[in-house]
């Protein structure tokens, strides 16, 4: 039997709350969102254990957000602790946090000044793994207090349009390039339009706190925010400008004179050229410049710099002392390389893709960095059919053994022949290392060609696209990780809870949760692919993902839904429909016709789940319970989602297949209520 709607009346206006009703859940809404998305970036910024496993700090937002809706409104005063709870992560990352100091000739991690220890990742991560639930917890306790006030769809509206204003405020802030201070101030103003009155000094102090520490870390001298991560230029003698990001060494703005006799890999497919002219010359990762001004004194005609990151660019157009962004024969691209590529019809002599190397993951799902789509056995067939006749495609950085083996395996199988190959000085671990590879041999001078040394390893390809993994495995780290994350969470909810029998009625809406996660990742991963793995796209598929909830759940409170039944049997054809087109497979329609057939691909499952989750949810007995079992179930997705690390990224729909089957099962006893 439906819940009627006078069941849950809108709150009576009360003085001690700033924000009361249907503004308050959506601004309280908004900031969890908003304190999710800035932790994930932060907290990365400035811990680079974080760096490819950010995921962590999602699965604590989802751990802790599932808890404090179980919790709901039992405990007094808990969301007035959620600006103590984080100021003292804050602080806490403020003051331990892991910067890179050395990478050759040992890896050596340093702390907030030169010559401080960094903590061991076994104490690092899980303090701040812990401080994450907890301050995600409290704030959770304060949205489920207002949530359980209304009746349950109407409630999930509110949270999901508060939730699209987190995605936009935090899409805005990074096209400005705002640093921390900005958005610790959102936070801050957030917290005060929300807090019951009269607020207490303790509290008070901590959102001073959290607003004056994150202005601090905005007004050091040389960082600025890019839409990926902190990026700090240091500038040293000889014109040279050191740049790091997220706290790693990244890249080194050096003049052309230093860097071709300090750097020899710079010119070493330039003196492996027979004959090839460089009327047009594209450079994948163009960075600050250094490539750039290597191709221009080479004698390029034209040159195609792309680089992916806006902020890079302007130090390298502002700060490189040859000037190479302000030639006139260059003409720049901010958008990431395979993008360009899909998108161009120009043919060139010359391709290199230039040390891209982001040192970042795509975003807080998944295990994709911003360059793993360049680095797929299909971008190099991309590569290679965007070259002129007797064209030449190069590829070089300081590579892993394993890398450069899996790289020149795979020219191997693009090109027909093994690639020219040129080895350099070793650093640590790596070596600096060019491949060279064309479809015409005479094109290329070689004095070393490349060799396999032992098994040949599989190509990365676009659904696993993993190149710097050994092979179809999920690393140790991980596997660990997130086998302490599955224990922590069982105590948590325990502790939230109580006994967890209560919660066997929703155990349906938790397979739900964790199939949409998966779901939801698949489509951020697809269109990484399709349109770039930019913050833009990335922006556009969670901002599409919670319109298309909206859609449904507005759609569900308006239209008599079909017989669950059917819903389900919808659903389930979508998932096949998404698995019979494979993402690669737009990849050769127009932008305009792969974006319309995209969208219609991967939003309709989302579109059709919800409306499976809406027709359930609008009946639930306790709907801060049902939805902390969903958010639960979110979290064991986000670490399902590392099984593509074994079985590639389309095989998440088959997962999201059987848990929406498993949601089925489980909620076969409510399907005749609700057709009812």
């Amino acid at each position: 039997m439906q819940t009627a709607a006078a069941d849950y009346p809108v709150p009576r206006t009360a003085s001690r709350f700033p924000l009361t009703g249907r503004s308050r859940l959506v601004v309280l809404s908004f900031l969890m969102l908003f304190v999710e998305l800035g932790l994930i970036r932060w907290t990365a910024e400035n811990v680079v254990y974080l760096g490819y496993f950010s995921n962590l700090i999602l699965l604590a937002s989802f751990l802790g957000i599932g808890a404090g809706f179980i919790l709901g409104g039992r405990a007094q005063n808990a969301f007035a602790r959620a600006p103590v709870a984080l100021a003292g992560l804050i602080l806490f990352v403020s003051v331990f946090p892991v910067q890179v100091t050395k990478l050759s000739p040992e890896y050596r991690l340093g702390g907030i000044v030169p010559g401080m220890f960094a903590l061991p990742v076994w104490i690092e991560l899980p303090i701040i793994f812990i401080a994450t639930v907890i301050v995600m917890g409290y704030i959770a306790q304060g949205v489920a207090k207002v949530f359980s006030e209304f009746e349950p769809l109407e409630a999930y509206r509110l949270d999901i349009s508060g939730s699209i204003l987190g995605i936009l405020a935090f899409t805005a802030l990074s096209f400005l390039g705002a640093p921390p201070g900005v958005w610790g101030l959102l936070i801050g103003l957030t917290f005060f339009a929300t807090l019951e009155r009269p607020v207490a000094r303790l509290t008070k102090a901590a959102v001073i706190v959290i607003v004056v520490v994150l202005a601090a870390a905005s007004l050091v001298l040389h960082d600025r925010w890019s839409p990926y991560y902190k990026v700090t230029t240091q500038p040293r003698e000889g014109g040279l400008v050191a740049v790091k990001v997220n706290g790693r060494p990244h890249q080194t703005i050096v003049p052309i004179e230093q860097l071709t006799v300090d750097q020899p890999f710079y010119t070493a497919t330039y003196e492996r050229l027979n004959g090839v002219p460089l009327d047009d010359v594209l450079i994948i990762g163009a960075g600050t410049g250094n490539d750039v001004a290597v191709a221009l004194a080479q004698g390029a005609k034209h040159v195609d710099a792309v680089e992916i990151d806006p902020v890079l660019n302007r130090i390298g157009r502002n700060l490189h002392p040859d000037r190479p962004y302000s030639d006139p024969r260059v003409e720049t691209t901010i958008t990431d390389g395979r993008a360009f590529l899909q998108n161009t019809d120009r043919r060139y002599d010359l391709i290199l893709f230039a040390l891209p190397d982001s040192l970042t993951l795509l975003s807080g799902h998944g295990a994709l960095r911003l360059e793993s789509y360049l680095f797929t056995q299909e971008a190099f067939t991309s590569a290679r059919d965007h070259l002129k006749p007797g064209g030449v495609f190069s590829i070089y950085n300081y590579y892993s053994p394993l890398a450069s083996e899996r790289f020149a395996s795979t020219l191997h199988g693009v090109f027909g022949s093994p690639p020219c190959q040129w080895l350099g000085g070793q650093y640590g671990a790596r070596r600096e290392a060019v491949l060279i590879a064309s479809d015409t041999p005479d094109s290329i001078a070689c004095d070393s060609v490349w060799r396999a040394e032992g098994e040949v390893l599989e190509p990365a390809t676009d659904d696993h696209p993993f190149p710097y993994l050994p092979g179809r495995s999920i690393p140790g780290f991980y596997v660990v990780s997130l086998a302490l994350v599955l224990l922590a969470s069982i105590f948590v909810v325990r502790k939230a809870a109580g006994p967890l029998h209560p919660m066997k009625q929703y155990l349906d809406l938790f397979f739900m949760g964790a199939a949409f996660l998966l779901l939801e990742t698949k489509n951020v991963v697809q269109f990484a692919l399709l349109f770039g793995t930019t913050w833009v796209v990335n922006a556009f598929v969670f901002t599409g993902v919670l319109l298309a909830v909206l859609a449904a759940v507005w759609l569900a409170k308006r239209v008599r839904l079909p017989n669950p039944w059917v819903l389900y049997g919808a659903l389930l054809v979508s998932l096949v429909v998404a698995w019979l087109v494979p993402a690669g497979s737009l990849l050769t329609l127009p932008y305009a016709a792969r974006f319309g057939v995209a969208t219609v691909v991967a939003f309709t499952p989302i579109f059709l789940a919800n409306l499976v989750f809406a027709q359930r949810f609008k009946d639930v007995g306790s709907s801060t319970v049902a939805f902390g079992a969903n958010l639960l179930g979110a979290m064991i997705g986000g670490v399902l989602e590392y099984a593509a690390l074994v079985v590639g990224y389309r095989s998440l729909l088959i997962a999201a297949a059987i848990l929406y089957g498993l949601a089925f099962l489980a909620g076969r006893r409510h399907l005749g209520a609700a057709a009812a």
